[in-house]
C-alpha cells in the first residue's frame, strides 16, 4: 500500500462532526477510564450525535459482548445500542467463518464475547481440543482465565488446527493499573507451540473492514488514544484519524511517531469533534500554529517560540518533528519544548 507520508497535523475549517459522517471511537482512554466517563466525553458525544454524526464504539477487548458494552455506555449517560458496538471478537469470528465450513466447531480460549460472536456467524463454540475443532480462537478472557485453557489451545494447534487471535494488545488498563492483555496470553501459546495466529483486531485490516460493514460509514473518522492500534488502524484502512490526549499517548511518543502512527488531527479530548482544527503552516524555516513557531534546530533539538494554546504548540512541534523524520522516526530532543507547553 502506498500512502502519502504525513508531515504535519491537518487543519479543518469545519467541525469534525460535520466533516465526517461516522466517528469510530475507541473506548478505554477515549470515552472512559477505569469505568468512569472521561471529562467532556458525555456532552461532546451527545452534541456530535444531535448534529447528525453516527457514533460507533470499536474495541479490541473481546471479553464483553456488544450488549454489555452498550449497557455500560448507557449507564454512563451515552445512550448506545448493541449495534453501535464493534468488537475484535466479531472481526475474528467473521475471519474464521470465511475459513471453515458453516456449523464448524471452534475451540474458544477466552470469554463470552467470543462465544456470542461465533454463534452469530453460525459456528459452534467448544471447550476441548478433543471436541474435534476446525479452528482455535483466542481472546481476552479476564483475570480468571486458567492456565489449562492455554494448554487446550496448544494441544489443538499441535494437531494442525488453525489458530486465530482476536487481537495482540500486550496490556490492558484496569482500575488498579496496567494488566496483561490478550497479546501476553497469545505469547504463552506461541512460545509453547512455535505457531503464529491469524489476528483480526486493530490495527489490522479485518477490524477496520468489520467496522465499515457494520456501520456503512462513507466518511469515517477513527478516534483513539493509542498510536499503535487506533492511529495505525486508520492508516491501514486509509481513513482519517483524531488522536485525543486523554489516554496512553504522551508528547514525546507523538513527536517520535513513524508515518503509520501519525494522526490526521490532534486534540485534548472529545471536544475536538465539535470544532474545526487550526492549520499548521510553514513559516521562517519552521512551522507555525496559532501563536507558536517550531523548528528543527542544528543542535539536534526541537525549538519552540511564541505563546498561546499549548495544543497549538504541540501541533507545530509535530510538523517540525515529522518533517525532519520523513518516513522514519524523529530523534531530535523535544523535551525542553514540551516542558514549556506543560506536556
Amino acid at each position: 500500500m502506498s500512502q502519502r507520508v504525513r508531515t504535519r497535523p491537518e487543519g479543518s475549517g469545519q467541525a469534525l462532526s460535520e466533516a465526517y459522517d461516522t466517528a469510530l471511537l475507541d473506548l478505554d482512554g477515549v470515552v472512559y477510564a477505569g469505568g468512569n466517563a472521561i471529562a467532556y466525553a458525555v456532552d461532546s458525544l451527545a452534541t456530535a450525535r444531535e448534529g447528525g454524526m453516527r457514533l460507533a464504539y470499536v474495541t479490541n477487548n473481546a471479553l464483553r459482548t456488544p450488549d454489555a458494552v452498550a449497557e455500560h455506555l448507557t449507564e454512563l449517560g451515552i445512550p448506545t445500542g448493541a449495534s453501535d458496538v464493534i468488537t475484535s471478537a466479531q472481526a475474528v469470528a467473521r475471519l474464521i467463518a470465511e475459513r471453515v465450513p458453516s456449523g464448524a466447531r471452534v475451540l474458544v480460549i477466552g470469554g463470552e464475547g467470543l462465544r456470542v460472536a461465533l454463534r452469530e456467524r453460525g459456528l459452534e463454540p467448544v471447550e476441548s481440543a478433543d471436541d474435534d475443532p476446525a479452528a482455535v480462537v483466542q481472546g481476552f478472557g479476564g483475570p480468571d482465565l486458567t492456565w489449562s485453557r492455554f494448554a487446550e489451545a496448544c494441544y489443538a494447534i499441535a494437531r494442525g488446527v488453525p489458530w486465530f487471535a482476536s487481537n495482540t494488545d500486550l496490556t490492558i488498563p484496569s482500575a488498579r493499573g496496567i494488566a496483561p492483555g490478550n497479546g501476553a496470553a497469545v505469547e504463552v501459546v506461541r512460545i509453547a507451540t512455535g505457531a503464529d495466529p491469524e489476528v483480526a483486531g486493530k490495527p489490522l485490516p479485518p477490524m477496520h473492514r468489520e467496522t465499515i460493514l457494520r456501520t456503512g460509514a462513507e466518511r469515517p473518522l477513527v478516534v483513539g488514544d493509542r498510536l499503535d492500534t487506533d492511529i495505525e488502524g486508520a492508516f491501514n484502512g486509509e481513513v482519517d484519524s483524531l488522536l485525543v490526549l486523554t489516554g496512553v499517548t504522551d508528547g514525546p511518543q507523538l513527536l517520535a511517531a513513524p508515518p503509520q502512527h501519525r494522526p490526521t488531527y490532534v486534540d485534548a479530548d472529545l471536544r475536538g469533534l465539535l470544532t474545526g482544527q487550526p492549520e499548521v503552516v510553514e513559516a521562517d524555516g519552521g512551522f507555525r500554529c496559532g501563536g507558536w513557531a517550531a523548528r528543527a534546530a542544528t543542535a539536534g533539538r526541537l525549538e519552540l517560540d511564541g505563546d498561546g494554546e499549548a495544543l497549538d504548540g504541540l501541533r507545530a512541534l509535530c510538523a517540525a518533528a515529522w518533517t525532519a523524520a520523513g518516513d522514519g522516526v524523529c530523534e531530535l530532543d523535544g523535551g525542553k519544548a514540551l516542558a514549556r507547553l506543560g506536556l
